[in-house]
Order: C-alpha cells, then sequence, then structure tokens
C-alpha cells in the first residue's frame, strides 16, 4: 500500500471518528432536552461543551425537525420524533419483541413460558413455547384464564391498590370458580408479590402446575404485561422458584427495555414473595 493511500485511510478514519462524536453529541442533546434542560446555557452546562458547539448541534436538529425552537422558551422536541415514534410503535409488536427473550428462558430452564396482557378482568394468553421436560401445560394461546389464580394474572396486578385486589377477588368469587386460598391470605400473598415484583402460581389454577411470573413494563412504567414460566410441581420446589424469580424478572425487564423502560432503582430482593406457604 502507498504512502498517499495510508494516508486517505487515516484521514477517513479520522473523519468517520468525527461524525461518530457529533452524532453522540446530537443524540445526548435530545436526552439532555427530553430532560428539562431546553434553555442553552443550561443545555451547554449539562453537556459540558461552549454554548457555539451547544448551538450549532440544536440548529442542526431544529433544521430536520427533531427539535423546536421558541424565543424566551428556548429548544423542545420536535415533530420528527413524534412520527418516529408513531412508526417504532407500528412496528414493534409485543410478541414480536418478546419472543427471543421468552425462547432463551425457555431453552435456560427446560420450562414451558407464557406471554399474556390484561383484558377484561381475565389474562388473556398471547404465546406460548413448551419446555423440554415432559411436562403438558393445559393453556392454549388465545384463551382467557382467571387474575386471581394464575401467575400471570397475579402479575399484571402487582401495582394496583389493596383495594382493587380484594375487588378482583371477590368478582372473580361471586362467578363461583373454586380456588384454595382464602381473601386474606391471598392480599397478604398479592403484597410481598408487590414488593418482590414477582408473582407465584402454587397450583392454584391447575393441579400440580406451579409457575413465576413477572410483569413488563413500558416507557411510563405501567404494566402492559407479564410473562410466566410454568412447570409441574416435582421440578417447581420452593428453593428452585426462589432461584427462578430473578431469571424471570430480568426476562421480563429485558422486554421492558424494549419499550422505553428503565429501571428506576435497583431490583428488590425477591425474598418477600416467598412469604408463605405452598398450599396443602
Amino acid at each position: 500500500m502507498s504512502s498517499a493511500e495510508i494516508d486517505r485511510d487515516d484521514t477517513d478514519e479520522t473523519r468517520s471518528g468525527a461524525q461518530s462524536r457529533t452524532l453522540v453529541r446530537g443524540l445526548e442533546v435530545l436526552h439532555a432536552i427530553s430532560c428539562g434542560h431546553g434553555e442553552l446555557a443550561d443545555l451547554a452546562s449539562i453537556l459540558g461543551l461552549t454554548r457555539s458547539t451547544t448551538h450549532r448541534l440544536a440548529a442542526t436538529l431544529v433544521d430536520h425537525r427533531y427539535l423546536t425552537f421558541t424565543p424566551r422558551r428556548g429548544y423542545t422536541l420536535g415533530p420528527k420524533l413524534i412520527e418516529l415514534g408513531y412508526v417504532a410503535g407500528r412496528q414493534m409488536s409485543l410478541t414480536k419483541a418478546a419472543r427471543e427473550h421468552l425462547e432463551i428462558l425457555a431453552s435456560d430452564t427446560g420450562d414451558t413460558v407464557h406471554l399474556g396482557v390484561l383484558d377484561d378482568r381475565k389474562v388473556l394468553y398471547l404465546d406460548k413455547i413448551p419446555g423440554s421436560r415432559r411436562v403438558e401445560v393445559s393453556s392454549r394461546v388465545g384463551e382467557r384464564q382467571p387474575l386471581r389464580s394464575t401467575g400471570l394474572g397475579k402479575a399484571l396486578l402487582l401495582d394496583a391498590p389493596a383495594a382493587r385486589w380484594r375487588e378482583i377477588y371477590e368478582a372473580e368469587h361471586r362467578e363461583g370458580r373454586r380456588y384454595p386460598v382464602e381473601l386474606a391470605e391471598w392480599l397478604r400473598r398479592m403484597d410481598g408479590y408487590s414488593r418482590a415484583g414477582v408473582a407465584l402460581d402454587l397450583e392454584e389454577n391447575e393441579d400440580r402446575i406451579r409457575c413465576v411470573a413477572a410483569p413488563i413494563r413500558d416507557v411510563s412504567g405501567k404494566i402492559i404485561a407479564a410473562i410466566s414460566l410454568s412447570s409441574a410441581g416435582q421440578y417447581m420446589d420452593d428453593e428452585r422458584m426462589a432461584r427462578l424469580g430473578a431469571d424471570v424478572r430480568a426476562t421480563a425487564e429485558a422486554i421492558s427495555r424494549a419499550f422505553g423502560w428503565r429501571c428506576p432503582t435497583p431490583a428488590p430482593s425477591s425474598g418477600p414473595a416467598f412469604a408463605h406457604s405452598p398450599p396443602e
């Protein structure tokens, strides 16, 4: 290779590096403004850049409609981001975003994995990946199951107030479905599940089937779905369920991040979720 070719390659690499840094800085500008730093001086201070550099980056983003500028108000996010958000929302379905994560969880554990959403006081099963064990879990994609007895259903209710939990329990009780857990005990368990971020089904919905479930959240932190890991009781003793709680929660959080969620604090211990005895 000639010296001229080497010099040209070095120049191209230098230019590429500079362009990458500019792109990163532009993204940092967008993030800072999304956090409320719309004034130029404030923006420059937050980013550690000069006012002129910050103004140049922001002006370019305004030209491309990623930002808007209003005198005496400063910069705000622009209409182009709304357009992109709409397109991203159409392109990303829940089942599509979750599928690879669920397949990995099923493969790693050997257990059956479910994905479900809240649907008019029931949990609607959107996806099911059978495990490698010779265990038959009777759930089907498209069916609706009760909330109080399923791991998915309880996970979908983790953010609800106790009054809502009581309302769900009593409504399902009036439907006449047999359930082995009394209201006071169920409320106590739900409180523990809520603090742990993980819910359990201890053979409450299907005989000899246990599961561990966790919620999926969107960018606002709202629960939009839940996943569960299910198997026969012989493979799901209390010790293993406690260990699996961290794996299920981690998978749910990975899916949540695909929808813009960010964990605001370190994940809580799964201990409180197991502060009860299994049903006799």
